[in-house]
């Protein structure tokens, strides 16, 4: 006779329907979440810090941009490295030296900036302070992975990490800009490294919720072969380029609010206004999880990215703040979805020993179209119109769903058997979707 498997995760209470109530209470996830909170807080600041501090020591955007983008480059090309080490090593042995790497490389970066050194050198620091950026959004996705399984709350757990990550882009720009422009414009890079060293150890200390090292179990509990890169999948190829996009959206609008409140004579309205575009994605996050989606991810996501390339569409012909803000406000709503259903993704395109660097290929992905759109933002700033650089978010969405629409074919999940034990001896086979 056929049955039918649910699987759930030993520390997950079932319920007819996932939600945020049900995911907190998931068994040990408190352990991580808060620390991974604090942890992934400077992130946020470290961008935008950069552009005000270095910014202030030129007097150009174009170089602020320039090196903000070296950064970037950094992160996104040694990320997945970074993950793929801690899905083979742990994330613990991974985190510590990349922690004290990255607090040491973003004050030298400061010192440089503020004794006037020339642009290549600070280009150079900017290479350790980005590849060192410690990798904690993954490696809280992965950790909810070791929790949930195949669990429905899977999608719940992807929303509930775009909100955390935006509620840290509302707080993040706010304080960053607030220190640059109220107590010294070294001050944000400063606090940002400080905050790396304190939440990146206490995010470390957590070992008993890290994924197993260098295998990908399967549901019997026996080891299996090392999974190839995230990078072999081609839904995860797909998934870079369409996340390319996003970063263009943030990079962007960082450069482009910063320059539009500069040019009106109120430079602290760029935490504002960004706080604002932070606002609409992190709200449009906590509505995605609460969902219960009927629709497939495949075409949620093209129609995520759509709406996202309609909305940037309108940036460049803002011409007030209370314009921009409203703008700005939708195109963050737009972000998260494209954002969630993309992680969503993940989970069934990748074997679960692959996930942290699969994770990371599509953080680096944001890092590197961030870094891209910071560098021709802050040229278009520079050289055209004010405002010229938001037609960098506006391009780079509509590639990427061009890019989607093309190669939606490979956003098709793995097909994954699986065997449930009948009596002894033998095994009976059960479909999984």
């Amino acid at each position: 006779m056929a049955s039918t498997v649910t699987s759930e995760s030993p520390g997950t209470p079932v319920s007819s329907r996932p939600g945020y109530g049900q995911l907190l209470r998931t068994r040990g996830a408190w352990t991580f979440l808060l620390p991974g909170f604090a942890a992934r807080q400077p992130f946020a600041m470290l961008t935008i810090s950069i552009v005000l501090l270095v910014q202030h020591t030129t007097g150009s955007y174009g170089a602020a941009g320039a090196v903000a983008a070296v950064t970037g480059v950094s992160l996104a090309l040694f990320a997945p490295f970074t993950g793929r080490l801690a899905d083979r090593h742990g994330q613990r042995a991974v985190l510590l030296p990349g922690i004290l790497l990255h607090t040491l490389a973003g004050l030298s970066l400061t010192a440089l900036a503020l004794s006037d050194a020339p642009l290549w050198a600070l280009f150079v620091a900017a290479v350790p302070t980005g590849a060192s950026v410690p990798q904690i959004g993954p490696m809280v996705r992965a950790r909810w992975g070791v929790k949930l399984q195949d669990s429905p709350l899977m999608t719940t757990a992807a929303a509930f990490e775009s909100v955390t990550d935006e509620l840290t882009f509302v707080f993040g720009p706010l304080l960053a800009t607030a220190l640059c422009t109220a107590v010294d414009p070294a001050a944000g890079l400063l606090t940002e490294a400080a905050l790396t060293l304190v939440g990146g150890l206490l995010f470390a200390a957590q070992r008993g919720t890290q994924p197993a090292v260098g295998v990908d179990a399967g549901v019997d509990g026996h080891a299996r072969v090392k999974p190839a890169s995230a990078l072999s999948v081609p839904g995860v190829r797909v998934l870079i380029v369409a996340f390319l996009g996003i970063g263009a959206v943030f990079g962007g609008m960082q450069v482009s609010l910063a320059a539009f409140s500069e040019s009106i004579g109120e430079p602290g309205l760029n935490g504002v206004l960004y706080g604002t575009f932070a606002a609409g994605n992190m709200l449009s996050g906590v509505v995605c999880g609460a969902i219960a989606w009927k629709v497939a991810p495949r075409r949620r996501l093209l129609v995520a990215y759509a709406a996202l390339g309609l909305a940037a569409s309108g940036l460049w012909a803002a011409q007030s703040v209370v314009v921009l803000a409203g703008i700005g406000l939708l195109v963050g709503v737009c972000i998260a979805p494209a954002l969630i259903t993309g992680y969503t993704l993940v989970d069934g395109l990748v074997p679960a020993g692959a996930r942290t660097e699969a994770f990371t290929w599509l953080t680096g992905a944001v890092a590197l179209g961030q870094a891209a759109a910071v560098t021709v933002a802050g040229q278009l700033e520079d050289r055209l119109w004010d405002g010229a650089g938001f037609l960098v978010p506006m391009g780079g969405t509509l590639l990427a769903l061009a890019t989607l629409v093309t190669l939606r074919s490979r956003l098709s999940p793995r097909v994954v058997s699986r065997t449930v034990a009948r009596g002894v001896g033998h095994r009976v086979p059960v479909a999984v979707d």
